[in-house]
Parts: C-alpha cells; sequence; structure tokens
C-alpha cells in the first residue's frame, strides 16, 4: 500500500494566505498586515477567497510530501499535474534486480490472475538480470581495452547497464519520490484526483494527502476534493452516481489523524 507523509510545509499557511489577501486591499505595511489578524479573521477571509474563486494568494503556501510504495504508472499520472516539483528514484541509477511491484486489488482478488501476474514479475525480473549482466560485461570490457582499471571499468559498465536494462521493467514496479505543490494546484489536484473516476491508486494516494494538509491548513483545504463536494457533479453522464456517498465520506475525513 502507498504511504504518504507531510515532510514540510509553509509555516502557518492559512495566516499566510490570509495576510497576502488582505495586503492586496490595504494601505498598511507588510509588518502591519498581520497585527490584527487572529486565526479566526484569517480562517474567515480564507473562506472569502474560496467563494471568490480568487486563488492566487494561495499559491504562497507550500507543501512538501513523501511518496512511497507506488508504481511507475502512478508516477506517469502525477507528472501529469506540470505545476509542481518532483525527485523520483532513479532506475538508471538504482539496482532493479530485486524491485517490488504494485498488485492492482482487481488482479489480486483473482486467484488465477494473480498467478498470471506474479508469474509475469518473476519473468521481468528474471530478463532483467539476464540483460544487466551481458550489458555489464560488454561495457566492462570495452571500458577496460580503452585503459580504464578494472574496479572504475566495473563500476561505470553498471551504472550503463542499468541505463538500458530498465526498458524491460513493467508499469507494476514501485518507486518513490518527494514532490511539493502550493496550495491553488493542490487544490486543483485534488479536485480532479479524489474522484471516484480518478483510477484507484492516485485516488488513494490524493486522499491520504488531503487527510494531511487538513491538519496543517484546515482553512484552505476544509472544502477540497472533488467537485461534487462542492456542487453538482460535472461529469454528465460519466458521473458515478455517489454525489452524497462522496461528500459524507469527505465531510468525515475532518482535521483527525
Amino acid at each position: 500500500m502507498a504511504k504518504v507523509t507531510l515532510i514540510a510545509y509553509t509555516p502557518s499557511p492559512d495566516q499566510l494566505v490570509a495576510q497576502a489577501a488582505r495586503l492586496c486591499y490595504s494601505s498598511a505595511s507588510v509588518g502591519e498586515i498581520g497585527d490584527s489578524l487572529t486565526p479566526q479573521k484569517a480562517a474567515s477571509l480564507v473562506e472569502m477567497l474560496e467563494n471568490m474563486g480568487h486563488g492566487s494568494p494561495t499559491e504562497h503556501a507550500s507543501f512538501t510530501f513523501g511518496i512511497e510504495g507506488v508504481s511507475r504508472s502512478f508516477l506517469a499520472q502525477i507528472t501529469r499535474h506540470r505545476i509542481a516539483s518532483y525527485s523520483v528514484k532513479s532506475q538508471r541509477y538504482v539496482d532493479e534486480r530485486n524491485f517490488s511491484f504494485v498488485i492492482p486489488p482487481e488482479i489480486d482478488a483473482v486467484p488465477e490472475a494473480r498467478t498470471e501476474f506474479l508469474e509475469a514479475m518473476e519473468e521481468d525480473r528474471k530478463r532483467y538480470e539476464s540483460i544487466s549482466s551481458l550489458l555489464r560485461e560488454k561495457h566492462k570490457k570495452r571500458l577496460m581495452d580503452s585503459g580504464k582499471p578494472e574496479k572504475q571499468a566495473g563500476s561505470e559498465a553498471r551504472k550503463l547497464a542499468g541505463e538500458d536494462a530498465r526498458f524491460v521493467l513493467p508499469n507494476a514496479c514501485t518507486t518513490q519520490m518527494i514532490c511539493t505543490f502550493d496550495a491553488r494546484s493542490l487544490n486543483h489536484f485534488f479536485s480532479l484526483r479524489c474522484c471516484n473516476r480518478a483510477q484507484w491508486e492516485i485516488r488513494g494516494v490524493a486522499v491520504q494527502m488531503l487527510r494531511l494538509v487538513r491538519q496543517a491548513a484546515p482553512a484552505l483545504f476544509c472544502k477540497a476534493g472533488p467537485p461534487c463536494v462542492k456542487g453538482a457533479c460535472p461529469e454528465g453522464k460519466m458521473t458515478c452516481g455517489k454525489a452524497e456517498e462522496v461528500r459524507a465520506f469527505f465531510s468525515r475525513l475532518g482535521t483527525n489523524p
């Protein structure tokens, strides 16, 4: 199962966003803006921004997550959210001979499908190891023939072999990453990926992320979630038909662990 941690975030994010919003309409200095801004006033101002659709002040607050135990398929989806920063474990430099993998629940629930899947993962592992070995031998010989010491040649050959052997690795292969979003981008992410129509893996991660940021910034994310949390479902005939159930779920997500 995917594991999500909130590694770091802007201190007092609700307060900072409220200060940034107040600055736009005040003649007071930057130092004076926050003097009378109580947590209650800050929360009220953040709610007003939400109702107005004025999202730019929320870009001043950022949140950094550690995400582990997710598939390369997940990676392809989350990096479509371009207004974010990502650092990802490299298959080019990390030896994947003993890679772990994610089993989709629908496959795991069917014994015959699970067996086929596990056999495929074992075959991929064998092919990766075989190709890596063949390429290491080739590169090491070439590098030693060019005059490099055996130890150095061996080290460089391992990296070169991994660079090409990784092409045989499956989408199920797990990875880990650190990613940073500002609050505006994060709310957009939640609107898409918390929806029942989102793919199961990224939806599960998005819900974990939302639970964590609600603890850190309750005003900024109190209404976060799929569009049906705030109003009618926009999916038309593609709707899951469970808007009431979804609203109840996200209302209970709360600010407690």
